[in-house]
């Protein structure tokens, strides 16, 4: 798959959310989408080529330094964690 068609992928899939999702799962993958909007955005902006991987490492960073400044409780950090696996599994 390529970069653009996970990207794609990936949006969709938090596009479905909103139909589908509970409230805590819309919180969960607007937050996580917010995340990954942003990774992709950087590497836009900075005109970076990068892979699937590299994208997916980015986002992790981008979490885990949210996680570390307490932006989550553990309630939350584990629904974003099951939806990040899910979003992962589209590649």
């Amino acid at each position: 798959m390529s970069l653009v068609n996970y990207i794609d992928a990936a949006q969709q899939y938090f596009d479905d959310l909103v139909i589908k999702a509970t409230d805590d799962e819309l919180f969960a993958g607007g937050y996580l989408r917010g995340h990954f909007d942003l990774a992709v955005g950087y590497a836009e902006v900075e005109k970076l080529t990068i892979s699937i991987d590299e994208l997916n490492e980015t986002v992790e960073q981008s979490l885990v330094k949210a996680y570390r400044n307490g932006e989550l409780n553990e309630e939350d950090k584990t629904l974003v964690a099951r939806l990040w696996e899910e979003v992962k599994a589209l590649a």
